[in-house]
């Protein structure tokens, strides 16, 4: 079985807020105009974690961290 994420992280160092993230779990990610950033949505663990596991692999900057 399975674990089930604990807590998703976004190093915003890294990020480059191209919407790679949002585009493919966007009930898990969002976007901060002000910062230009992508951002964990509030509830983000508890939704499709293999969409969230897809949308870390598809970031091109590894700026997603995940913990299990």
């Amino acid at each position: 079985m399975e674990k089930k994420i604990k807590k998703i992280k976004i190093d915003e160092d890294l990020c480059i807020g191209c919407g790679a993230c949002n585009v493919t779990a966007s009930d898990a990610f969002g976007y901060d105009n002000e910062k230009s950033k992508a951002v964990v949505k509030e509830d983000a663990e508890n939704t499709d974690n293999k969409k969230i596991e897809e949308a870390a692999q598809r970031c091109p900057v590894q700026a997603i961290k995940i913990e299990k």
